[in-house]
Order: C-alpha cells, then structure tokens, then sequence
C-alpha cells in the first residue's frame, strides 16, 4: 500500500492508522497543504487483515522477538505510585514486591513496557526526587560521579564531561531523539539491560563502576558484570542503581562510540563498538585499551584479548584492523530483521578498527593539551 507524503502532492489508496478500521483515505494528487481534501471508501477485505496484523503483532527489539498484544488500544493498568526523597525510603518502598514494583527515572522504556504489557507493576517508584540520583560532581582525584537518573542531555552539554570521556558524549548524543534525551538516564539505559543499548559499551571502555543500594546496604559491581541476559542484571529484589563511577581520565588517554544502523527510523544498533586507548609518554606506542561490544550477543561484550593485542603496539591502522579482527572472535550475533549474523560479525571488525583510529586521533589531540 502506498502511504501518502504530507510535504508533497502524492496518492495513495489507503492510509492506516489515520483511515480507521473499515474506512480508507483516497488522496487526489494535490500539492503539499491541500493533501488533506480526500474522500472516504470502505477498506477492502485485505486491507483490513493487513491492519489487524499491523496492530496485534508487534516487534520487540530488546529480545529480538514478536509478540501479540490483545486489544487495540493499550493502556497502563492502575498502580500505585511513590517519588521518595532519599535512598533508604526508596529501599523500603522496593521491598517485598518481587517484580511487581518498577523503578522510573526517565520513563522512556517503562512506561512503554508497563502499557505494552511486557512487564506489571503494583507500585512505580519514582527516583529522581532523590539528590544523589541527579548528581553531577566530581572528586578529588578528578574522577566524576554520575547519578543513574541524570538526563543524557546533561552528559553531552557538560563540556568537562566531553572532554574527559567523550565516548559517553558519543552515545548519550545518539539514544533517540532530543525529546527521548530530555528524559531518559544512562543510569536507566543500563538498568534496561538491552544487548543492542549504545551506553553500556561506552562505560565499558571507561572502566565505570556501579553503585547499588539495596535491603542489605550498598554495594559496588564492574559495569561489565551488570548485565546477565537480555532485559536482566545483577539487581536483586529491592535494589537500584544509585551512582556510576567514573574514575580519573589519562592524560593521553582517548575514548570513541560508534554504531551502525540500517537506517535512522530504525534507532537500534546493527552493531555498536565503544574503545579507549592510552598512549605512553612518547605518543609513539599503545599503554592501554579496553574494546566493548553491543548488539553481537546476549550481554554486552569486553574484548579483552583483541585490547591486549594492542599494548605495547604503534597506533597504526594496520594493528587497529588486527584489533578489529580478533573482536570478530567472541562476536555471536543472530540473523534477525537487523541483517544475517555473518554481516554484524563483519561490521564488529569494521566498526572496532574505525572506533579505534578516532580513539587515537582523540588521544594525540589531549597528549598535545
């Protein structure tokens, strides 16, 4: 079916979402603003099968999975909702409930999962009243403590924050669009757990550690460790993510983002690579590296091999393509509507060597500072 372009003259024979259920739009070919002068004719038998599949089968990228959703206008189901105003009062709300009681910070994927029915609640508890969720600060070693509900919007407009680990900038600049960045947390795209989530290699590659609080008090966990399986974590019943650690940047260290989608209505990553290089005093060889991965297996990667591969090395693009051809190793994608697992497997190799050279370019650029 064709479906119509509101900027331009066009015809289409049935528009739907916007048509109705048994009703078509029939669009004239008129210019731009007189687009809306159309005529109504009832939908065909096929075009009103096509419609129920459109509304009762729905893709989720999270699993990789579709699912039926019954009943054509979802909505979220009553609940009972708190906003505490400090972490232990946050503790005791989470308690006791099991999987009935959901955390919001930004909102962005669980108020969809809540009204798509992927997950339940009894209770929501709102944490971005809680000052230590919303912090920014710094210590006194130079490292950055980031609450898990500050907004992305706040990360890529903090010109300290680029600089000292511009790969964090790079991803929190490409999760959804500026309204989705007003709201959502890098906090909470950790939490989501998604293997595909643009964050999660970023704070790999910046060796960020996590801060939980939970029933028997606080604890610390390796971002790398976080995340279990797709939609899952280390967090227990009554836990929550409070602060990301981030430790002191290297002077001539340098940290790079970057992702591959099929095309921009599609905003999950094919594949998506975040690095992190240090160079010696001389800039002349490779101190330090740490690769991640994101969307090539059911948890966030760390190619630890294909990173100590580059110690001791020059910075040349040949050594990054060998870096990029050993991260091809422990890739183990699946062939799903994002393109067949021997094309990711192919684009980690590409991605990691191109990630690697902007490292390095970043790298030599804050070794001349």
């Amino acid at each position: 079916m064709d479906v119509p372009d509101w900027n331009s003259g066009c015809s289409a024979r049935s528009f739907i979402g916007v048509s109705g259920r048994f009703f078509s739009v029939n669009l004239p070919s008129l210019p731009g603003r007189n687009a809306w002068k159309a005529s109504l004719r009832p939908k065909t038998r096929r075009e009103r099968i096509f419609d129920r599949i459109l509304c009762d089968h729905r893709y989720y990228p999270l699993t990789g999975s579709y699912s039926r959703t019954y009943g054509r206008n979802k909505h979220l189901n009553n609940f009972e909702y708190a906003a505490p105003g400090a972490v232990d009062e946050a503790v005791a709300l989470l308690s006791g409930r099991d999987d009935r009681v959901q955390i919001l910070a930004g909102g962005t994927d669980i108020i969809v999962q809540l009204r798509e029915g992927m997950r339940e609640a009894d209770r929501v508890v709102d944490v971005k009243k809680i000052p230590e969720l919303m912090e920014v600060s710094w210590t006194k070693d130079g490292g950055l403590l980031l609450g898990a509900a500050v907004p992305c919007h706040k990360i890529y407009g903090d010109e300290r924050i680029v600089s000292a680990y511009p790969a964090v900038a790079d991803a929190t600049r490409i999760i959804g669009g500026w309204q989705i960045q007003g709201r959502a947390s890098v906090g909470g795209h950790l939490c989501n757990s998604s293997p595909a989530a643009d964050s999660i290699p970023a704070l790999i590659a910046c060796q960020v550690t996590c801060h939980i609080a939970g029933p028997n008090g606080r604890r610390t966990v390796p971002v790398e460790d976080f995340c279990t399986a797709p939609g899952r974590n280390v967090l227990e019943n009554g836990e929550f993510l409070i602060t990301l650690e981030f430790p002191p940047p290297a002077k001539d260290g340098g940290s790079f983002y970057h992702r591959f989608i099929p095309r921009n209505e599609m905003d999950i990553a094919v594949v998506g690579s975040g690095v992190w290089i240090k160079l010696d005093d001389s800039g002349t060889k490779i101190e330090d590296a740490r690769i991640a991965l994101a969307a090539v297996a059911p948890t966030p990667l760390t190619a630890t091999d294909a990173a100590a591969s580059l110690v001791g090395q020059a910075p040349t693009e040949e050594n990054f393509a060998k870096a990029g051809e050993m991260a091809k190793s422990i890739a183990s994608p699946i062939s799903d509507m994002r393109g067949p697992k021997e094309y990711r497997v192919h684009l980690v190799g590409v991605l990691t060597r191109r990630a690697l050279s902007q490292a390095f370019e970043r790298a030599r650029s804050n070794g001349s500072n």
